[in-house]
């Protein structure tokens, strides 16, 4: 039996959707946190304002959830053109692309979500329509194929990727400026936890929204998600106004804990620990222990694990790291110990699984 998504899980179902969208920030001056990102694209738009131009091709790449859908849209409206929204998995062929493409109005912002996810054939389409606004269509086929130009109104492409070394070079080479986004410091996160509040008209304190910052992992995705399940709990089970007992309450509820693991990362690191040991233990095996899919796993527990030091990747697999023992309340072995000192962080080839 497969365990259920938890209210961290970035798999969001629509109406959660929506609830975060509206809660975006609109303009530059807005957007909390990220200040490097933000001042070098502030740059770069007021450069583009200057000279009455399309911005450069911008690449925004970081984790999910730390605002690349928003500065794209951002991007189109400080600029005050249109925005065009779709993704890499949803142009499999060049005829995708081109129709996308000569679409656009001048000085459109096209952002192309998962961008590495693109097929190759429409990534080398999309080369020749980055630097030089114009496109191939192929007429026919075998040797009587004929090419046909069509030129392309100038346009800002904004690309966005959770895994920038997939993107080939050539495609890379071609945006004007790469933002790497990285995940939030607590104060930034407590002011858009209290930014978010007063969006959706909910009383919070400080201290509460501390609290709900400090469990987010980071992410003002998670942070906003934690919000309206504490505004739910409050609304429930009090008069709607959220104090630090009433946050702590509702989080212990949806099992996040104070350094915001869920009930998956508990139980992942709760089995390398009591029923191997320690590790090293596979990612499949480790994924059936915990009923969960080994993508799961990997992609959803695994990488805040690895970065709170509770976890290591190793060659013969996953290890649990003394921070892991002690915040589960255990005190590791001696041997646990000197296998976590003796492991490298290289890919795992699943060797017990």
């Amino acid at each position: 039996m497969m365990m259920e998504h938890s209210p961290v899980d970035p798999v969001g179902q629509p109406e959660e959707q929506a609830a975060e969208a509206a809660l975006r920030p609109s303009r530059l001056a807005e957007f909390e946190g990220q200040p490097r990102v933000r001042g070098q694209l502030g740059l770069v738009l007021d450069a583009a304002k200057h000279r009455g131009s399309t911005p450069d091709h911008v690449l925004l790449a970081g984790p999910p959830g730390l605002g690349k859908t928003t500065l794209a849209m951002i991007i189109a409206a400080e600029m005050g053109v249109p925005l065009h929204i779709t993704s890499g998995p949803a142009i499999q062929h060049p005829g995708d692309l081109a129709a996308i493409l000569s679409g656009l109005v001048e000085g459109e912002v096209l952002f192309l979500d998962e961008i590495h996810r693109m097929s190759r054939p429409a990534e080398e389409m999309l080369y020749l329509a980055m630097e030089d606004f114009r496109v191939d269509v192929i007429v026919g086929k075998g040797p009587g194929a004929t090419a046909i130009p069509i030129t392309i109104p100038p346009f800002t492409l904004v690309g966005a990727t959770t895994r920038a070394g997939l993107l080939p070079s050539p495609l890379r080479d071609r945006f004007g400026f790469t933002a790497q986004l990285d995940f939030y410091e607590v104060d930034d996160l407590r002011g858009i936890v209290l930014r978010s509040a007063a969006k959706l008209d909910v009383r919070i304190d400080t201290e509460s929204a501390q609290i709900i910052a400090s469990r987010s992992r980071g992410t003002p995705r998670i942070a906003n998600r934690l919000l309206r399940r504490v505004r739910d709990y409050a609304q429930v089970n009090a008069d709607g106004q959220i104090d630090a007992d009433l946050a702590r309450a509702a989080l212990k509820l949806y099992e996040v804990d104070e350094l915001g693991l869920d009930r998956l990362d508990r139980s992942v690191l709760d089995a390398i620990c009591r029923k191997f040991g320690g590790g090293p233990v596979g990612l499949s095996t480790l994924a059936i222990s915990v009923g969960e899919e080994t993508e799961t796993v990997e992609e959803v527990a695994e990488p805040f694990l690895v970065r709170q030091g509770f976890l290591m990747r190793t060659p013969r697999g996953r290890v649990a790291m003394p921070a892991g023992w002690e915040h589960l309340g255990l005190t590791p072995p001696v041997e646990a110990a000197q296998r976590a000192g003796s492991g490298t962080d290289e890919p795992d080839p699943d060797l017990f699984s």
